[in-house]
């Protein structure tokens, strides 16, 4: 479809990519289009895109339907688990997922069951577990779990390019590297039978390009 990009574009998006997708993305956008208005939905559960008026979403690709289109925003990633430098001076460093019963993790409280999420390993043979860890606190928000790990509360497990810019400052450590698994990534998805208007046309292919750069 042809058109200068206009109107109003709707997302939902989850949390966890404010700071490695909306962020670098956003404000440039506005700026190259400035007759498309963006509303940014933010919350973790699963919506409904089309019944509740949503031009798209952003989710792992994991948990997008068939039945929608798929654009990648970022590569595959892999999970990580983290730990302020004081913490692992007090406590030591976890070197297999089971030593996790031993520490003090954040505990993150999964918006869409409210169950307290079990960290997931990956065996080096293949076999993944599931570990139920225990702490002092718990969140449902990502970046909170962050900014209590960061102040040596507990381990956190993260995504691992949302921890990336905080090992790279001295500021977090990543233990159990070799038990993280990955993810395919992040795709923006809408329905595959509607059709691409120009407002998400202009987005997706500003995102893919400013994305591309950011995670090079």
């Amino acid at each position: 479809l042809g058109g200068t990009p206009s109107g109003l574009l709707r997302l939902t998006v989850p949390h966890v990519v404010l700071a490695s997708i909306i962020e670098p993305v956003l404000a440039g956008f506005c700026e190259a289009y400035p007759q498309v208005e963006v509303e940014i939905a933010v919350g973790d559960q699963l919506v409904n895109i089309v019944e509740q008026g949503f031009d798209a979403g952003i989710r792992v690709g994991e948990m997008i339907a068939a039945d929608m289109v798929a654009v990648r925003l970022m590569p595959a990633f892999r999970y990580c688990v983290v730990g302020a430098p004081s913490y692992l001076a007090r406590r030591g460093r976890p070197m297999r997922p089971e030593d996790l019963r031993q520490h003090r993790c954040i505990n993150f409280r999964q918006p869409t069951r409210g169950t307290l999420y079990r960290w997931e390993f990956e065996e080096p043979g293949g076999r993944e577990i599931e570990i139920a860890v225990a702490g002092q606190v718990v969140t449902n928000d990502s970046g909170v779990m962050m900014m209590m790990a960061v102040k040596g509360m507990g381990l956190a497990y993260t995504l691992d390019p949302n921890a990336a810019p905080l090992v790279a400052a001295g500021r977090l450590e990543r233990v159990l590297e070799p038990f993280c698994p990955s993810s395919p990534g992040f795709f923006l998805y809408f329905p595959s039978r509607a059709q691409v208007m120009p407002k998400l046309r202009a987005f997706i292919d500003y995102a893919r390009e400013r994305l591309a750069g950011a995670h090079a």
